[in-house]
């Protein structure tokens, strides 16, 4: 009976690798070596066993390898990892990456190699190994190490760096030279599906296996995960982006959720046997004949990838502010190449745009820069005290006085940075999402109804349904509320203006978003264009019911995002974030000339524009719990105010109170204030509750400002948790929904009240 050819390959490159790996894991070295080794012993170049001889089916399986390595890489990433890893671990990599890029193309022009080699040897010079690092650090003992934590943070970025990398070379080796303008268009395009696809992955995909949960085992869970990480690189390829991107996305969108680890843990072995396919036909490429003939430029690019990555990096964390030894120990760490290169020169050989020699040179250096990593991370020690001895004092002090260990958790942004922070991530976030709704729209709905209506017929209502579905995200993205707002407006006159001129920034591309989509699919004049959009957005503005829906959709949004915390959270035992523990009370005691005498509480700015609730008024000894918004303020009133930590300290750029002559660490919890009322009448004491939305409770759908909870109950909601998700002071226009956990304030007459509607 014959038997494939590929089946006899497989056979013969699993054999060897299988002792190999044996060989490798008794000498204690990376396993990644042996396979290389395996694949050079079964490759056509040694002679010394039967030659693999299915080369093209083993080249598909090597593609497939790569996509399971880079689903794998995702899976380690997600985006609470990246907010984690801080200002060094960003600096450090885009120090190192950049500077190893501009080397590693400047090293190969020296050596006489043409342009688009030396392009690809720079963007596998910047890359350093995970694994490699990972087994030095193993070895010494160094896992948990303050240094250790910043290199593989670096890491994580660079991972991030080598996919926006992998896109530039592919538009550069497309158009066979480098074009600002496509470089530009191809970047901008792959942050707006990136973010398009992460979006849309955050809100579904959560939500899809949580309800599929009772369906799942490791079988399916197997299955379902590798269907989408292959269905992201097919989609991703459609586009025009490499299969690596979309692989890499898919375990990324999966790494958010509560399967990660159980994910992780069922396609270990698809991964460990596509990956040693890769690695092995990495191995096949070894070339002796090339090595020997090129064994100059191997030593050349191995000087330079171990000293330039040494010295950049530690430059790159330097330049962060950590201390000198701190640098020098995160730089050496970094000498060295591994993986992602090979996936990078991957690249370079399918497009045909690189030499044949490029890959065993690369692979050699790999190889050895492998075994150099540990005495180089050990000779970090004795370089830190050479430099630091033969520093000039000057210098040195200098470094002292401006780098610390703990520099990154001493910076704080002020309010300047707070506000444009969130202002450009918010803007950012509702122009990809309305964007996202453009691109659907034309590209799917109007082929649709053109199918079975006149053109112009199914243009107008395909701009109908892109508007009303934008419509919610466009009116947040109008009032979106940033708390620094006020702040920076009350703090200096000479913040207005640059205010101002950010507002009318946000105004104008909302304009041009709504005036987009009419813009695509009709040709009338740019002026009656942008007046029919202006008019759009004074009717979409002052819709309140399009704040409910849109609540809605941020609040499953948000709950999706933080469902591994949450989880965690419930693991450890935490399932309640304790409200009462988060918000703070403060107090003040009115006088004649306060600004505020005789305003109602509805009219005062920290109850409109802040998250502050005013809780409590004493007045001749008389307790007004939880006063109506109509309650007019008098000399002499002492007012409790309840809100977060952030919104008491700001309030004194406002003319309501002034409570910041309160240091932050002065801030009673709410929690502690409802605790020390000994000194009231029980009947003026609050109370705080929480209750459950009931499966058929009168609470369930309903808005919170129609829900009766303040006019009926003389109670306060402080905030709710849905699905272990916590919402301080919710807008009014939320909805309740069924097993909703709420957090209400009250006095003890509202408790009684609830007792006898069987809430409590």
């Amino acid at each position: 009976m014959h038997v494939p050819a590929l089946i006899s390959d497989l056979a013969l490159m699993l054999l060897v690798a299988g002792a190999m790996t044996l060989l490798f894991k008794k000498l204690r070295q990376p396993l990644v070596l042996g396979y290389i080794i395996a694949g050079f012993i079964v490759g056509p170049y040694s002679g010394w066993f039967p030659a693999v001889t299915d080369t093209v089916n083993i080249h598909t399986w090597s593609e497939i390898g790569i996509i399971i390595l880079m689903f794998s890489l995702g899976l380690e990433f997600n985006l609470h990892k990246l907010a984690s890893v801080g200002g060094t671990a960003i600096i450090t990599a885009i120090t190192e990456v950049v500077s190893m890029l501009a080397v590693g193309y400047g090293c190969g022009q020296l050596m006489g190699w043409n342009k688009m080699d030396s392009i690809f040897l720079g963007g596998m010079l910047s890359m350093s190994s995970t694994t490699i690092i990972i087994k030095a650090f193993e070895d010494f003992n160094m896992k948990g190490k303050k240094f250790t934590e910043l290199v593989f943070g670096t890491l994580v970025i660079e991972d991030i760096a080598g996919i926006f990398m992998m896109v530039i070379l592919s538009t550069i080796a497309v158009s066979q030279g480098i074009s600002g303008g496509e470089l530009a268009a191809s970047l901008v395009k792959m942050v707006f599906y990136l973010a398009l696809w992460l979006l849309l992955g955050i809100y579904w995909l959560p939500t899809l296996l949580q309800k599929t949960q009772n369906l799942m085992n490791d079988e399916t869970l197997l299955v379902v995960s590798l269907g989408l990480c292959f269905g992201m690189v097919l989609l991703a390829t459609h586009l025009g982006f490499s299969s690596a991107l979309g692989a890499f996305l898919a375990g990324s969108l999966l790494a958010g959720t509560i399967h990660m680890e159980e994910i992780e843990h069922v396609s270990k072995p698809v991964k460990d046997l596509f990956g040693a396919v890769f690695f092995i036909s990495v191995g096949m490429m070894v070339n002796p004949a090339l090595i020997m003939e090129y064994a100059g430029p191997i030593v050349i690019i191995t000087i330079t990838t171990i000293v330039g990555k040494a010295i950049f990096s530690t430059l790159g964390v330097l330049g962060s502010g950590q201390p000198l030894q701190t640098s020098i120990l995160c730089g050496f760490s970094l000498a060295q190449i591994g993986e992602f290169s090979f996936i990078i020169a991957s690249l370079g050989i399918s497009l045909g745009v690189i030499s044949e020699y490029i890959y065993p040179i690369v692979v050699s250096v790999s190889v050895i820069t492998t075994f150099t990593t540990p005495f180089v991370i050990r000779s970090a020690e004795g370089a830190y005290a050479f430099v630091n001895k033969h520093l000039p004092a000057k210098f040195s002090d200098y470094l002292n006085r401006h780098t610390s260990e703990d520099r990154s958790e001493a910076e704080k942004d002020s309010d300047w940075n707070a506000f444009v922070k969130k202002f450009f991530s918010r803007l950012t976030l509702y122009a990809v999402i309305m964007l996202g709704i453009i691109l659907g729209g034309t590209s799917f709905v109007r082929p649709f109804l053109n199918a079975y209506m006149d053109s112009t017929i199914a243009a107008i209502l395909t701009v109908l349904a892109i508007l009303i579905v934008m419509a919610p995200f466009l009116r947040q993205g109008l009032f979106q509320k940033n708390e620094f707002f006020i702040p920076l407006w009350f703090k200096n006159r000479t913040n207005r203006l640059p205010l101002l001129v950010l507002l009318s920034l946000r105004f104008a591309i909302m304009v041009f978003l709504v005036a987009l989509p009419i813009r695509i699919l009709f040709h009338f004049a740019a002026f009656y264009i942008l007046l029919a959009a202006a008019a759009m957005i004074f009717f979409i503005a002052r819709s309140e019911w399009l704040i409910t829906p849109y609540l809605q959709i941020e609040a499953r949004f948000l709950t999706n995002f933080n469902e591994r915390k949450l989880n965690e959270r419930k693991d450890a035992g935490l399932e309640h974030n304790w409200l009462d523990e988060r918000i703070y009370v403060s107090s003040v005691t009115l006088n004649r000339e306060s600004s505020v005498i005789n305003k109602r509480l509805l009219d005062l700015s920290i109850t409109k524009r802040f998250d502050m609730k005013i809780i409590k008024i004493i007045r001749n000894d008389k307790h007004i719990n939880i006063p109506a918004g109509t309650e007019k303020l008098l000399p002499g009133d002492i007012i409790f105010i309840a809100g977060t930590l952030d919104g008491l300290n700001n309030t004194d750029v406002v003319s309501d109170f002034d409570l910041t002559k309160k240091a932050a660490g002065e801030f009673a919890t709410l929690h502690d204030f409802i605790n020390h009322q000994e000194h009231y009448a029980e009947a003026d004491q609050l109370l705080s509750f929480a209750i459950t939305v009931e499966k058929g409770s009168a609470l369930a759908g309903v808005r919170i400002k129609d829900s009766k909870i303040k006019s009926e109950w003389g109670s306060l909601l402080l905030g709710l948790e849905r699905d272990l998700y916590p919402i301080i002071f919710p807008n009014i226009n939320m909805r309740l929904q069924e097993n909703d956990l709420l957090w209400i304030l009250g006095s003890q007459k509202m408790a009684g009240k609830l007792a006898k509607m069987d809430l409590l």
